[in-house]
């Protein structure tokens, strides 16, 4: 697996749903690639962050770029 592979499969190995296979290539890919774990880290506590926020703690404006940025992620 390389680095692109790796982003690409970050979601699908935190929601459960890749295969053996692939989820044991993701997880040796993650032991061996430094920069793949700070992403996987940075991915984690982002989760973390947004899982603590409240829909009152946000603005509805601030809600549509945070929504809109993390489309463009995943578009790109």
């Amino acid at each position: 697996m390389n680095c692109g592979e790796f982003i690409d499969s970050v979601t699908a190995f935190l929601d459960g749903a890749m295969e053996e296979t692939s989820e044991l290539r993701f997880l040796t890919h993650l032991t061996t690639c430094r920069d793949c774990e700070t992403c996987f880290d940075q991915f984690r506590q982002t989760i973390t962050i947004l899982g603590e926020l409240t829909a009152g703690r946000l603005t509805a404006p601030t809600r549509d770029r945070l929504l809109g940025a993390f489309g463009a992620l995943r578009r790109d």
